[in-house]
């Protein structure tokens, strides 16, 4: 199936994978207001925990359990969001992942290699477990949350450093290699993003005071800001843009 516009693209259906709070859920609302059908998934299989009194929107929610990490468990869940959305899968936004710190000369492999699967490996099963699917539109957008810290050195987070760095090695890889059947690729690299989980960290004490100072548009963004880059790659049309980097942290990655 061929699409020719954004609002037949809009009749499709797109999956966040981590959806069910934080970040995911944000850009699941977002999707769904947009007018897009919405395979929510993440390992509880709940509903974006967000305040939607509308019931409009929650019918644009499709919920199912799944472990990213776990091939044949994503495959599944892809399958059977598919099937029940009963639309075209339009989209697909890798968002689930894992932070974990500590220090590098200590730093069980094993918990290294866990955070690498969770937020590298996933990104890579997700997509493949979704290409069929995509493939069929014509025109698809597959977009990738990383992190800025793909380009830092930051102490005590060589495995998450690392791991956003492949999803950024991986969103090129995919896009040079899927463009040809109208699949677009990109990565969403925020910096520092308050939400449910974190915001009374980044609002009060040692770091906040540090963000307001580091950070050039004041402090950090909030989960919102992610889910409208998101929808803007879900609208943009035309297929030139591909395999690109959006990096989305107030400027804290390029000042000095």
């Amino acid at each position: 199936m061929q699409f020719s516009g954004m609002s037949e693209m809009n009749e499709g259906c797109i999956i966040v994978t981590g959806a069910s709070r934080g970040i995911g859920a944000a850009i699941a609302e977002t999707l769904a207001r947009e007018g897009f059908t919405v395979g929510c998934l993440s390992r509880s299989g709940d509903l974006p925990a967000r305040d939607i009194t509308s019931a409009e929107i929650h019918a644009r929610f499709i919920a199912a359990a799944c472990d990213v990490t776990d091939q044949a468990s994503v495959k599944a869940a892809v399958d059977d969001v598919v099937r029940r959305a009963d639309r075209p899968l339009v989209g697909l936004v890798n968002n689930a992942g894992l932070h974990r710190e500590g220090p590098s000369d200590s730093l069980p492999v094993s918990e290294f290699e866990a955070v690498m699967t969770a937020n590298a490996t996933s990104v890579l099963i997700a997509s493949q477990a979704a290409y069929p699917h995509l493939r069929e539109t014509g025109e698809a957008t597959i977009v990738n949350i990383g992190s800025f810290f793909d380009k830092l050195g930051v102490k005590r987070n060589a495995a998450y450093c690392a791991s956003k760095a492949a999803v950024g090695a991986i969103t090129r890889c995919v896009a040079v290699e899927w463009a040809s059947e109208g699949i677009r690729v990109h990565n969403v690299a925020p910096g520092y993003i308050a939400t449910d989980l974190n915001r009374d960290s980044l609002a009060s004490g040692p770091l906040s005071q540090f963000l307001a100072k580091r950070i050039p548009t004041g402090g950090p963004g909030v989960a919102e800001d992610v889910a409208q880059l998101v929808r803007l790659l879900f609208t943009l049309s035309g297929r030139f843009m591909t395999g690109e980097t959006l990096y989305l942290d107030g400027g804290q990655g390029m000042a000095l």
